[in-house]
């Protein structure tokens, strides 16, 4: 009853009396019931978040072989979250969880012998690990589109924050919760709205009601020959998703005889349109021999262009071909890399949602707690929204002395995985000594790395600092002034605060060359340091601006 209440809920009451019968099962003794209320808790749904009463049911379900439970103590323990921190453990809850079924934990252990996380570094054991849980997904995906979860990075937020965007938000959380639930309502408004554009002509709205009465709901009835009129209609058109609709219909012989040939030519029509899944339908007939003969490099070749649109399937059938050698040299790599890319698109990846709408809310430890079990998982755009989330230390849920170090383990995470502005922040904890301690040498190293490798114009600003200072570096004004320019050549954010620099840098030296020609018989070196003082810097560029300001009055004048 709770089950069916929360899937066909429209409010936040019905969701609370669902949780209130899972509450009533799991007194009685229910795991599964008992497994959602420790969800709840340890999650923060409906504002129940008690971490200490999550972990309690959390241990008494793993005595019963829960392998949910199992999966949530291994994470608890590898971020010290209620638990004593002890990664050896995890790595232990998290093998039973994977022995248990726990796709959950087969993801978090695939991540962690890729990435060798408190593990020896093996890519066969990666590999293993995560073909299990891409099988799993494509099964999933072979009988209905999986559905792409936004991603939205926190620290890019404070830009997106219009009214608009807002509005957009909530937009594409009502979007996917649609897609992901099916609501009744929601299904036959959609099919309202798509005749009333097929009747004006629309071709996507005739491919899309082609596409319902083809998979078949409480609006669209499954009727193959509904389906067949409305793709045809579309395809007059010249429409690709009506095309791919015809092509489908033919390949699986819905509503009419199965014909191979008639289904390649439709799909030929629609990929030559950019259609992602025709493009898949084309590599899987020459993957599987289907009408036609087996062809490796044909498959491979539709497979790669789908995948270029993130056609999850194309991705996980060129996982296999690289897993297996079949048509492309063997790729272990490769292979764990294209699998990880399908496992993130499970049901899992939800939490972005419902994680990012916390953290609107306010409710930071119920958003950390999401993002920090993603992270977990390998998502990347999780490491950094846990370590964001983190350093503002906001959380309660985490000591505070905890923050940093735990942070500078996410960014450094982020990092490895491509992640630009988790490399230069990298570079700031170093610098500063946030979680660790101060080290210009290594904050240079990983600043040089987001120079180099991701044209970070922070990066480049920050470097150039150092030169112009020799902090862990040696003294390079040269350089400094090539690092500057090049900053401001990369974003045009950079041109005011490179301008500033450069002023100071060449004052400075200026007032260097001054000094040292005037005293250079009578005395030596003379620091600027000994004679304005430890803030010199800031002094000239107060000076600079002062300067400044006197020229532009002088010029309105």
């Amino acid at each position: 009853m709770g089950n069916k209440m929360l899937q066909e809920s429209k409010s936040q009451k019905q969701k609370t009396e669902a949780y209130i019968l899972f509450a009533r099962a799991a007194d009685m003794g229910n795991l599964k019931a008992m497994e959602k209320m420790a969800d709840a808790l340890l999650f923060g749904s409906f504002g129940m978040q008690n971490i200490t009463a999550a972990i309690r049911l959390y241990e008494s379900l793993a005595k019963e072989g829960s392998h949910k439970a199992q999966n949530a103590l291994g994470f608890l323990s590898s971020y010290g979250i209620g638990m004593e921190y002890d990664q050896a453990k995890a790595l232990i809850y998290y093998t039973f969880g994977s022995a248990g079924g726990s796709m959950m934990s087969q993801m978090i252990l695939g991540y962690r012998y890729l990435s060798g996380i408190n593990v020896l570094q093996n890519c066969e054991v990666a590999l293993n690990h995560y073909k299990k849980v891409a099988d799993y997904i494509a099964d999933k995906l072979e009988k209905s589109e999986g559905i792409p979860v936004e991603k939205v990075r926190l620290t890019e937020r404070p830009e997106n924050l219009s009214s608009n965007s807002e509005i957009l938000d909530w937009d594409i959380y009502q979007y996917y919760k649609f897609l992901a639930e099916r609501g009744d309502v929601q299904i036959q408004k959609a099919l309202y709205y798509f005749l009333k554009a097929a009747k004006a002509g629309n071709a996507n709205a005739m491919a899309f009601i082609g596409k319902m009465y083809l998979e078949g709901n409480i609006a669209a009835p499954q009727s193959n020959a509904t389906a067949f009129k409305y793709f045809s209609m579309a395809a007059s058109k010249g429409n690709a998703i009506g095309l791919h609709g015809l092509g489908l219909l033919y390949f699986h012989g819905k509503g009419v005889p199965v014909n191979y040939g008639e289904a390649l030519k439709y799909f030929q029509k629609a990929a030559e349109k950019g259609w992602p899944n025709a493009q898949f339908q084309l590599g899987f007939m020459y993957y599987s021999g289907s009408g036609v003969w087996k062809d490796y490099k044909l498959a491979f070749k539709y497979f790669y262009l789908a995948s270029q649109s993130g056609q999850p399937l194309a991705i996980y059938y060129l996982a296999e071909m690289y897993a297996t050698g079949t048509g492309v040299l063997r790729s272990c790599r490769t292979a764990v890399e294209l699998y990880k890319g399908v496992c993130e698109l499970g049901h899992w990846a939800e939490k972005f949602l419902t994680a990012y709408f916390a953290y609107k809310d306010g409710d930071v430890d119920s958003s950390l707690i999401q993002y920090a079990l993603l992270a977990e998982m390998g998502y990347e755009v999780a490491q950094s929204n846990s370590a964001f989330i983190l350093e503002s230390k906001k959380a309660k849920i985490l000591e505070k002395e905890k923050m940093y170090p735990m942070a500078l383990l996410l960014w450094n995470r982020a990092a490895i995985q491509g992640n630009a502005f988790a490399r230069v922040k990298i570079g700031d904890y170093h610098y500063y000594g946030y979680g660790t301690k101060k080290d210009y040498e290594t904050a240079a190293t990983h600043y040089s790395i987001a120079a180099d490798k991701h044209h970070s114009a922070q990066a480049m600003f920050n470097l150039a600092y150092m030169y112009e200072h020799g902090l862990g570096i040696a003294k390079d004004l040269h350089l400094a002034r090539r690092l500057y320019d090049m900053a401001a050549q990369t974003s045009p954010d950079a041109h005011i605060p490179v301008f500033f620099a450069l002023m100071k840098l060449e004052t400075v030296h200026l007032l260097q060359d001054i000094l040292f020609f005037n005293f250079t018989m009578r005395w030596k070196w003379l620091k600027v340091d000994s004679t304005v003082g430890q803030y010199w810097d800031l002094f000239v560029i107060g000076l600079i601006v002062t300067m400044l300001i006197f020229l532009l009055t002088n010029r309105h004048r």
